[in-house]
């Protein structure tokens, strides 16, 4: 138990040494990963000086864990700032090579370690690696002198041991390869001696080892030589000849043995920089003393002057702190006696604040999707300021209103990245400004301009200037004609921006719709695959989409109506009186008791186009009785111009045009037959005797009126050459001759004949001509009186034709008024009773407002209710529609004829300067009674007739 307690007491006391030791170690890892982390972002190499063109330097693509297939792939490349480039990356290796030779000296000069620092830029991982690379110094300069040759002089009196400096060797290498001893000839008054100063450098001096005795000896040949420590050993040589001169016992003094100066870089050419002076207290000429550089470097003595009688030291070039900050020089006084002395001049040059700041833009991303995510890296740029301390610390930033920011990295290297997103179709293009300050006195400062260039992603969608589009196309069009363009605008660029059009699929009126329209899928125009009927179809919707050619491509809609507008293409049509059918003639009934304006019928019509082209007038074109009917201008009722007489005709033919307004105008005629009766019975004996009107009857009434006008003005000519005979004879007659009398000649001209057309009977009545000579009155007089009846082609020819409408006129219009001869004032014997005198269509007193009349068809209802009751009085076995005899006037008259077969075009019928609409009429025509009007009139007018 004690041997227990104790070995478990020791392991107690041992826990803390042990806890103790394990922290330590983990403290000296923490640190040792600590300096690999700060070591781990710069790779180290050395090369030695004077390598070959491609000589190799470091595996890249190693030490940056990269494969050297990546390197191209990650746009790895050396971005360091420098005149030349002294390194270069094998792309395909990834090895660091030499560009040029590099000579060591006149990279870094003397200075104990040569280092170059590049940077590698990794653009696809967006990193910086810093390469640190030493140059190591070979022996390839030799020790030298400044000159080959130099003459000393020495006073004979010189004691031994006197000593002399002797002009040192420059060896640019450093460590074992720069210079490392000196050697002299051996010479039995000479030796040499090294001195070592603070900085290493070696200084030898020449010792007079005995007395020189001018007349023994004048002259003395010694040489030094230089020598390195190199391998192989470099060496130089330089020749002394030394002067033995007489006695001169003091040498020059320099008032300081070190001179001291600063002047700042910029100072001008000739400015003095410091005087040095020296003293030799010898009198005359022995006291003179002259100036000379002892020890000054190549590069140094074409910046400096010095005057050799004042010691005065001035600038003989311009001064570059930035090439050297340090001059060092000796300065030898001697006097005529050759004693010399030497001192040290050390210039400073002050940095001064010129050399503004370098932007170099090492790396740019352009263009950039304008989608980029915010922190995305667009370039690299490098900052560089010649100058030193706060002359050379630069401050680099843009403006704030860039969706940019700038982003210190490695060295004096920037970072350009996106800090917002972009939108490319608000700004395609940004001109980025770099503003490079330093911090001197005055601040310099200098702009680098950067042009950032957005690309284009698919982000909108075509867009249409309107919601909805409405187009026009009239009817009847060619197929394959234009109808409409739409567009419709991308903002987006390139494929983005091409458009292409089509057309919904769509079914209308039972079929589809690419078999109407179709649509130009690159210019948005709008084709007609067919020719439209405005009656069969009015309009077509269509939904067009707009695609862009992205990836994924955007699309939007917009609804197009094409309204097919109407034109003139139908003919009125005539719904009643239809055509005469099997079994009717189609006779419409007036009593001789009618009054006037009496309704005898209404000629219905409908046009199946709108507006305008539907806007129907009704006319009449040719009449068997002139003046006897008139027909309403909008209406087509055709009433009674005046009361009728017993001497009109039984059976009236009328002509009747109905005509609408459209460009150009159509019609369609259509005629009556109008018969004339004071009874039923009579009426039906009458027409039954009537003989259905024969075909050649047409034509030979045609041949019968030419001959007849042929008839009448053969006699008119006859009547006129008579006439100017007997004038003629008369003026070659004694004058004595007053009461001579004078001859009747009469030219009768009658015909009569009775002719049909179309069923139409119409009677041509007789020309009566009466040619009246007075005697004594010197004048004749030539009466025409008018007919009572109007022929059909002579009412034809003298009917006018106004705005494409067909009316006739009273033969009182169409009379010639050109003929020379006057009329007389009528004989009363020939004159008409009013009661006699036939009315013209133009005095015709009918309803010409416009309005459809109201009691229309419940007067025609009403007639066909009292022509039937009286028929069957008279004939109780006979009806009006049974036989033929009837022609058919129970079909037309009789209560089951409502009108519900006509097509009901009152939607299209527009009739100016009335607020009634056909919605009005029919409702009256389908159920109202009637109140008033004619229909009254022509109950009561039977009634009285019988």
């Amino acid at each position: 138990m004690r041997i227990l307690s104790g070995f478990s007491n020791k392991r107690i006391m041992a826990a803390p040494k042990n806890y103790q030791r394990r922290s330590k170690l983990v403290l000296l890892c923490a640190l040792l990963g600590t300096l690999g982390e700060m070591g781990r972002g710069q790779i180290h190499y050395s090369v030695p000086e004077e390598s070959d063109k491609g000589s190799f330097v470091g595996n890249i693509s190693k030490d940056l864990n990269l494969e050297s297939h990546e390197l191209v792939k990650h746009g790895v490349r050396i971005v360091s700032r420098g005149r030349t480039q002294l390194f270069a990356l094998h792309q395909k290796t990834g090895s660091l090579l030499t560009a040029e030779r590099i000579d060591r000296e006149e990279l870094c000069a003397q200075n104990a370690r040569c280092l170059v620092h590049i940077n590698i830029l990794a653009e696809g991982k967006g990193k910086l690696f810093r390469i640190e690379i030493e140059i190591t110094d070979i022996n390839d300069n030799n020790p030298k002198f400044q000159v080959e040759n130099v003459e000393m002089k020495i006073n004979e009196i010189a004691a031994p041991g006197t000593r002399y400096p002797l002009p040192e060797a420059v060896d640019p290498d450093v460590g074992m390869n720069s210079l490392q001893s000196y050697q002299l000839s051996p010479n039995r008054h000479f030796s040499l001696d090294v001195q070592t100063g603070e900085d290493g450098t070696l200084h030898p001096e020449l010792v007079l080892e005995q007395a020189l005795d001018r007349e023994e000896e004048a002259v003395h040949h010694l040489v030094l030589s230089a020598s390195d420590g190199g391998d192989p050993r470099r060496s130089s040589t330089m020749h002394i000849h030394v002067k033995v001169l007489d006695t001169n016992d003091n040498a020059p003094v320099f008032t300081l043995p070190v001179y001291r100066v600063k002047v700042p870089e910029n100072v001008p050419l000739g400015t003095r920089l410091l005087t040095v002076s020296a003293s030799d207290p010898d009198e005359g000429a022995n006291g003179e003393v002259v100036y000379r550089f002892w020890k000054i470097s190549e590069k140094q003595s074409p910046l400096f002057q010095l005057n050799e009688n004042t010691g005065e030291i001035s600038t003989a070039g311009d001064l570059d702190y930035e090439e050297c900050a340090f001059y060092e020089m000796e300065i030898q006084a001697e006097d005529v006696g050759a004693l010399l002395g030497r001192t040290r001049v050390l210039i400073s040059v002050e940095d001064v604040n010129d050399n503004r700041p370098e932007v170099i833009i090492t790396s740019l991303f352009s263009p950039v999707l304008e989608n980029t995510l915010p922190g995305t890296v667009i370039a690299f740029l490098n900052v560089h300021d010649r100058d030193s301390g706060k002359n050379g610390q630069v401050v680099c930033y843009i403006p704030h209103n860039l969706p940019f920011q700038l982003e210190k990295s490695v060295d004096n290297y920037y970072r350009l990245v996106t800090w917002k997103y972009m939108d490319r179709e608000k700004i395609s293009m940004y001109n980025i400004t770099v503003m490079a300050s330093d911090l001197g006195t005055p601040s310099l400062s200098t702009e680098t301009y950067i042009i950032v260039y957005v690309a284009d992603i698919n982000d909108n969608p075509p867009t249409f200037l309107q919601v909805s589009y409405s187009a026009y196309i009239p009817e009847n069009n060619p197929r394959g004609a234009s109808i409409f363009t739409v567009m419709a605008n991308d903002p987006d660029s390139g494929k983005n921006a091409q458009v292409t059009y089509s057309v919904t699929e769509d079914i209308i009126m039972g079929g589809p719709l690419s078999s109407y329209v179709s649509i130009d899928s690159d210019t948005g125009i709008l084709y007609a695959l067919c020719s439209f009927d405005y009656e069969h179809i009015r309009d077509l919707q269509l939904l067009v989409t707009a695609s862009d050619s992205g990836d994924p491509p955007l699309s939007s809609n917009v609804s197009l109506t094409v309204f097919v507008m109407d034109q003139n293409d139908n003919t009125p049509e005539i719904l009643y009186p239809a055509l005469p059918t099997e079994g009717s003639t189609g006779v419409e009934l007036a009593p001789r008791s009618a009054e006037p304006s009496y309704l005898v019928t209404k000629v219905v019509a409908v046009d199946r186009d709108s507006g305008q082209n539907a806007w129907l007038s009704y006319h009449l074109l040719k009449v068997s009785e002139p003046g006897l009917f008139q027909v309403g201008l909008h209406t087509g009722e055709v009433r009674t111009a005046r009361a009728l007489l017993d001497r009109d005709a039984l059976k009236q033919s009328l002509v009747v045009a109905v005509q609408d307004h459209g460009q150009p105008p159509l019609s369609a005629t259509v005629t009556l037959t109008v018969a004339i009766a004071d009874s039923i019975p009579d009426v039906l004996a009458d027409l039954g005797s009537l003989e259905a009107p024969r075909d050649s009857q047409a034509s030979d009434l045609t041949l019968y009126l030419v001959v007849a006008v042929a008839a009448v003005s053969c006699v008119f000519l006859a009547f006129v050459i008579v006439l100017l005979a007997l004038r003629l004879r008369r003026w070659h007659a004694s004058r004595l001759l007053q009461a001579a009398g004078g001859g009747l000649l009469g030219v009768p001209a009658s015909a009569s004949q009775f002719v049909g057309v179309d069923g139409v009977r119409a009677f041509l009545q007789t020309y009566s001509h009466e040619v009246s000579l007075t005697p004594g009155s010197r004048q004749s007089h030539v009466i025409f009186p008018q007919p009572n009846y109007v022929d059909t082609l002579i009412s034809l020819e003298s009917c006018e034709k106004n705005d494409s409408l067909l009316t006739c006129v009273d033969l009182h219009e169409c009379k010639d008024e050109t003929t020379s001869v006057q009329q007389a004032p009528p004989n009363t014997d020939w004159r008409f009773s009013q009661a006699q005198r036939p009315g013209t269509s133009g005095s015709q007193n009918g309803d010409e407002t416009g309005t459809w009349p109201n009691n229309q068809f419940d007067t025609e209802m009403l007639q066909a209710m009292i022509l039937a009751s009286a028929s069957e009085a008279a004939d109780g076995s006979s009806t009006l529609g049974g036989g033929a005899g009837t022609m058919g006037l129970s079909a037309r008259y009789g209560p089951q004829f409502t009108l519900q077969h006509v097509p009901d075009y009152r939607q299209n019928v527009y009739i100016p300067g009335s607020n009634a609409t056909l919605t009005n009429a029919a409702g009256k025509r389908d159920g109202k009674a009637p109140a008033g009007g004619n229909g009254s009139k022509k109950k009561s007018g039977k009634k009285e007739k019988k």
